[in-house]
């Protein structure tokens, strides 16, 4: 998975902006205000953090050396994944897919509705 290819998978999502209050190297996507993946995309290798459940993020880093605890984050609730070739590019997808999701679900009820989020189906 490429950067860019990176930046539009985390931009496909309802809702989903990029900005960069921590300056123009650092791609911080967001949904409703709450951040879901942060990659300084320009960076070699691509690193990305995702939001992840805390068991789950575990298991992954025990899994994988590109799933380390999240950098300058909580690392129980947040991984880095470095995008390297070494994980599959759909492992990645389902990744932000599920810390954008994540985030989602802690939305009022209205807001995911109007995210038309398929987790309240």
């Amino acid at each position: 998975m490429t950067s860019e290819e990176l930046r539009d998978h985390c931009l496909a999502f309802l809702g989903s902006e990029e900005e960069f209050p921590f300056g123009p190297e650092t791609s911080v996507f967001k949904v409703a205000g709450k951040i879901f993946a942060l990659s300084r995309l320009a960076g070699t290798p691509v690193r990305v953090s995702l939001k992840c459940d805390p068991t789950l993020a575990e298991q992954l880093r025990g899994a994988h050396p590109a799933v380390l605890p999240g950098y300058h984050l909580n690392k129980r609730h947040w991984n880095t994944v470095i995008v390297d070739g070494s994980l599959p590019d759909t492992m990645i997808a389902d990744l932000v897919e599920d810390s954008y999701d994540l985030v989602v679900s802690k939305l009022p009820r209205a807001r995911r509705r109007a995210l038309a989020w398929r987790g309240d189906a």
